[in-house]
């Protein structure tokens, strides 16, 4: 095992841990560790690689869920085969844009993922919701959006499809969650597999950040459930965390843009 090896495990632990124990937007800082962590050079490897763990992390994070019952079928699967569109039209794009000026629009991101932590969510909405014609189209629309957002970024994208599947629904946030893992596994599927096949996918790396994810998913699950009572505080930490990367992003790419 190379040192190499060793950071992107260290990695994969923690993208899992944050997401046991935060849940969603954890998976967005899978991109800046591997550039400046694990040392990857070009950032359209970074996001092609970063999508492929990120969307096998969430079909593991989906098993459970499933199992608990918390997702919703119907709605999951209207939202993220519309989504899975979006994400390959999206990559494509993203692609097409220099890898500096790419890194510069997701500093942008991870601000307004920061920001929305900070102010929080509303959990409330109908448990027993069943899906109809108009609901099905608000799910197509917000998913094809949601998608040509991840992919474009090659994030998960928990962040939006939680709403999304909310704001087009009308379920709990809790079903949003669980629903949402089916969309980001799908998203990030469909992301890896149009970079992959423009060669832009590390394959060794993937499979060990996707070893430590696990390990770190665990670890954060068992976390969560012991501060419980304190997941807010850990939330506006995390959002922190992510607005300090995001100006740490900016200086670096802004940086390279200019040189």
């Amino acid at each position: 095992m190379t040192p190499v090896d060793i950071f992107t495990l260290i990695s994969g632990v923690l993208v899992g841990f944050t997401l046991g124990v935060i849940g969603g937007g954890g998976s967005i800082l899978a991109l800046p560790l591997l550039l400046y962590v694990v040392g990857m050079k070009d950032p359209h490897v970074a996001i092609g690689t970063s999508a492929l763990a990120v969307a096998a992390n969430a079909f593991a994070n989906l098993v459970q869920h499933a199992r608990a019952g918390t997702v919703k079928w119907p709605c999951a699967l209207v939202f993220g085969a519309s989504g899975v569109i979006g994400a390959l039209i999206g990559s494509t794009l993203g692609k097409m844009v220099a890898g500096q000026h790419l890194l510069v629009l997701f500093a942008g991101v991870m601000i307004v993922v920061g920001v929305s932590m900070l102010r929080g969510k509303s959990g409330g909405g109908d448990p027993g919701v069943r899906i109809t014609r108009p609901i099905a189209v608000r799910l197509v629309v917000i998913g094809l959006l949601a998608g040509l957002l991840s992919g474009f970024f090659g994030i998960g994208g928990g962040f939006l499809i939680v709403p999304g599947i909310m704001l087009g629904s009308g379920m709990p946030i809790l079903n949003a969650v669980g629903s949402s893992l089916f969309s980001v596994g799908a998203f990030g599927s469909a992301t890896a597999f149009n970079y992959a096949l423009s060669g832009l996918v590390d394959w060794r790396v993937a499979g060990f950040f996707i070893a430590g994810g696990v390990v770190g998913g665990v670890a954060g699950m068992q976390t969560a459930i012991r501060l419980a009572d304190h997941k807010g505080l850990l939330t506006r930490i995390f959002a922190f965390v992510l607005l300090a990367v995001a100006a740490y992003m900016l200086f670096r790419s802004l940086g390279g843009i200019g040189s």
